[in-house]
């Protein structure tokens, strides 16, 4: 059978929005009850500058009640520089991510450096690591940017190029503000793969228009096998005005599943996981599979 792999970023990516602040003590239990649903990817917080994003201010406490978890479950946190960096090497960090963007404008509100900054940023982190710590890279604004339009596939693969070639096992392509439908994202992966095979590719798409999922299954065909997602839909960015949250993970295991692909999730136990999450955040989950479920009381 094939199989997807699928990378849970809702305790970091589907968090650091929301207006609520969420508890230490809630996001670990988030975090545990995800890692039961069998995800094995699993981005746990962000050890950025705590006042640039208050709601993971909190990112040594959380990683020090799931490293052990580690046995089990890559644990990825992002680091926007070195200093980032080594917050998450002393905590015990063997997974991180880095990022970038193909739109200047978008860059430079996001980490007030411009593209060429944040690469070298992300070349100074590359020569801080050695084998032992994964790392895995973003690239945001891969379709559309919420100030510059349209942006070129070409510039994507450009940038994408130079991620792996600093040693990033893996690009993940974030469609930020949730604008493409399938054909934008036939057109990118066609600029991608032209130079880059698909099991080096993550798709990352963002549900504003509802046409997140529809996007996967184009990725999906396409050749990718590998695909964030976030719990209950939860996320967006600050970066990027009216962004909705992330594909949901709940419809994402339904359809790969309904599909004939094995993600290793059991789709209970990750609605367990947003059951909990939906509460803390006080707000119903944009999870379509989620709320079917839980109106037929299987939640």
């Amino acid at each position: 059978m094939n199989s997807v792999r699928i990378c849970e970023v809702g305790p970091r990516d589907g968090l650091q929005n929301e207006k609520a602040t969420i508890s230490a003590e809630n996001k670990i239990k988030f975090i545990e009850l995800l890692a039961a649903s069998g995800v094995k990817e699993l981005e746990a917080t962000s050890f950025v500058r705590p006042g640039v994003i208050p709601q993971l201010s909190d990112a040594e406490e959380v990683f020090a009640a799931v490293a052990h978890l580690q046995s089990r479950v890559n644990l990825p946190v992002l680091v926007p520089n070195v200093k980032g960096l080594q917050r998450a090497l002393d905590a015990g960090v063997k997974s991180v991510a880095v990022f970038t963007a193909t739109s200047e404008s978008f860059t430079k509100k996001n980490t007030n450096a411009t593209v060429e900054e944040s690469l070298d940023r992300i070349r100074a982190i590359m020569q801080e690591v050695d084998d032992s710590v994964r790392v895995r890279g973003y690239i945001s604004t891969v379709v559309d940017c919420p100030y510059e339009g349209a942006q070129k596939p070409e510039k994507a693969a450009e940038i994408a190029k130079q991620l792996l070639d600093m040693g990033c096992f893996e690009i993940s392509l974030g469609e930020t503000i949730g604008t493409a439908v399938p054909d934008d994202v036939r057109r990118l992966l066609e600029a991608l793969l032209q130079s880059i095979p698909a099991n080096r590719l993550a798709g990352h798409f963002h549900d504003t228009r509802g046409t997140a999922l529809a996007n996967v299954m184009a990725a999906l065909e396409m050749g990718l096998r590998s695909f964030d997602s976030s719990a209950g839909g939860m996320g967006g960015c600050p970066y990027a005005p009216g962004a909705a949250g992330n594909v949901a993970t709940e419809d994402v295991v339904y359809a790969l599943h309904r599909s004939g692909y094995e993600t290793g999730i059991d789709l209970q136990i990750l609605c367990d996981a947003t059951a909990h999450i939906e509460q803390c955040v006080g707000r119903p989950s944009t999870s379509r599979v989620y709320q079917a479920m839980k109106a037929s009381a299987s939640v």
